[in-house]
């Protein structure tokens, strides 16, 4: 199943990607797609609805992030061995964590806007998963089932700020727009096999990524065990597992993203999403 958000900025509603591909809403069966929503229950309850009995909506209607009222979003750095390299970092023995604030999330196709003092914009295409039910100590072998679903998030960083600037990453991820997730969440059970999905970003339509989640270092269920033995977990939060190489960062001569710029996104069963940088405002 796609579950979807959509319509105006702070006004979105539930809806889904009907097996034509067509929008259709869902507000009729729940009031948002967040964490009560994504309990369990809840989820084997909506996948019987006859889809067909929904109603349709326009094609060309706003899509918001997939995921609302997100608590926690958690992001693990250098997660692919090439882009360790390409930054010139060793490959972590230990998941490396940070936060992106969740005031940073926006839709998947929504402008993504440059910060004050911006100097060094870069793109990161990721696979997230998102928690389906209260997580705290939990196992490898029973990671899964904590796991509702999977989207796209563009890891959007200021490397300036990133890096330069000291202190800790989160000042380089956290910016408003810094965060781009959807179009769809896709049910756990529809996505196939999640080590082994194509993922790609192109900048103003020239391949600037492209990777494998086959080449993550540390793998999902080892990334949800490993997060829940340093806090908990709660329905609707977030982790975004890194990016492969391509990354501006990693050029021997960086060209780093202006206004004007679009990043389009894909990973395999997850849709594509893309986003044009713009200017400062208030």
């Amino acid at each position: 199943m796609k579950l979807v958000r959509y319509g105006a900025a702070g006004n979105e509603k539930p809806g889904l990607i009907d097996d034509d591909g067509k929008l259709r809403d869902l507000s009729g069966h729940i009031d948002d797609i967040n964490g009560a929503a994504l309990a369990p229950d809840v989820i084997a309850r909506l996948k019987v609805i006859d889809q067909t009995a929904l109603p349709e909506l326009d094609s060309d209607t706003r899509l918001g992030s997939p995921v609302g009222n997100v608590r926690t979003f958690l992001a693990i750095g250098l997660n692919y061995a090439d882009h360790a390299e390409e930054a010139g970092l060793r490959i972590p023995r230990e998941p490396v964590i940070f936060n992106k604030v969740s005031t940073c999330i926006c839709g998947p196709d929504d402008d993504v806007m440059m910060p004050r003092d911006c100097q060094k914009l870069d793109w990161e295409v990721e696979l997230a998963f998102v928690i389906g039910k209260r997580a705290r100590y939990v196992s490898e072998a029973d990671a899964a089932d904590y796991i509702t679903g999977y989207t796209i998030c563009n890891d959007v960083s200021e490397r300036h700020f990133q890096t330069e600037r000291s202190g800790q990453w989160v000042k380089g991820k956290s910016a408003e727009t810094f965060g781009p997730l959807g179009p769809w969440l896709v049910t756990a059970d529809e996505i196939g096999n999640v080590d082994n999905l194509a993922m790609s970003l192109d900048v103003n339509g020239q391949r600037r990524q492209t990777g494998n989640t086959a080449t993550m270092i540390f793998k999902i269920p080892h990334i949800l065990a490993y997060v829940s033995q340093f806090m908990v977990l709660e329905p609707g939060d977030v982790i975004t597992t890194g990016t492969p190489p391509g990354v501006a960062l990693g050029m021997k001569e960086p060209v780093y993203l202006k206004a004007g710029d679009v990043m389009s996104s894909a990973i395999d069963g997850l849709g594509q999403q893309a986003q044009k940088v713009v200017p400062f405002k208030l």
